[in-house]
């Protein structure tokens, strides 16, 4: 674990989005997020917290539930923490961390997954790549040796990774949302080139010529899987970028409005209110001093 990363209540913690994870190493426990029916997990389990919800992990029927915050202690691997706490029973071993990114790029994404998503490296069509970066994970948390915190934060990236893809993957074919689009062939390819150029003067039919399709296909398919059409999708993704770089950059504005594709600055200002609520210099002003 490194808590000193994930503040919630640090000025910047708006401005993160973050995920967590835990990796059971040995024994069992029961996890309980709110929405989700409490759930049995043992050794070879991942576990991903997308929003960073509360959640409670508990072994038997009599239990006081205890702030893990409270608990937190020097490990003997620098960089990292540890946590050592219960009675005589079954003794559980996990291994915690989490994944930080820009909030305004990620949340949106991240809207239609589940509040807990697990993923158990026991079964029998795990990939080798997941199981190998769970073991890896596991050991390197013993290693004090020069280096361990960021490999550790690369090998959590692949698992990050690895987790979303296998969960896009076994999307059933009438899912809805972002992940569902990646896995549907043409969304996936008009969401590549609209994301590799966001200030391209896009049109539906230049969308639907990337693609490989009709303009008729293209925005049934938006407006089936996504809820937009496939303009309203440009716009927002724009403004998404544009959120980022307004708060952890300083460019102008008209130079922020001419990397999302706006040559007038004040129609970028009319779009982002539109989509946001709030001006871009409002936006701006309301985030921390950039150091």
């Amino acid at each position: 674990m490194t808590p000193r990363r994930f503040d919630p209540g640090s000025p910047l913690a708006h401005f993160r989005h973050v995920s967590i994870f835990h990796l059971i190493a040995s024994g069992s426990c029961v996890v309980k997020v709110d929405g989700v029916e409490p759930t049995r997990i043992s050794a070879g389990d991942i576990l991903l917290v997308p929003f960073a919800d509360e959640h409670r992990f508990w072994n038997g029927d009599d239990v006081e539930m205890v702030k893990a915050d409270t608990l937190i202690r020097a490990s003997n691997v620098p960089g990292l923490s540890q946590i050592n706490y219960g009675g005589d029973g079954e003794a559980l071993r996990m291994v915690c961390g989490f994944i930080e990114s820009s909030e305004f790029l990620i949340a949106p994404v991240f809207r239609t997954l589940p509040p807990l998503l697990i993923d158990r490296t026991g079964d029998d069509k795990v990939s080798a790549l997941l199981a190998s970066t769970v073991q890896q994970i596991i050991t390197l948390t013993e290693e004090a040796a020069p280096g361990t915190e960021i490999v550790l934060g690369r090998l959590m990236e692949i698992l990050f990774i690895e987790v979303l893809r296998r969960y896009t993957l076994q999307l059933p074919p009438n899912a809805k949302g972002w992940f569902a689009a990646v896995n549907d062939p043409l969304l996936s390819r008009a969401l590549q080139v609209v994301h590799g150029e966001p200030a391209r003067r896009w049109t539906v039919d230049d969308i639907a010529r990337e693609a490989g399709s009709s303009r008729t296909v293209v925005a049934e398919r938006f407006n089936a899987v996504l809820g937009q059409s496939p303009i309203e999708y440009v716009t927002h993704w724009r403004m998404q970028i544009a959120a980022e770089r307004l708060r952890s950059s300083r460019e102008s504005l008209a130079e922020i409005a001419a990397g999302v594709g706006y040559e007038s600055e004040a129609a970028f200002n009319r779009a982002f209110k539109r989509v946001t609520g709030e001006t871009p210099g409002r936006w701006r002003d309301s985030a921390p001093a950039l150091i």
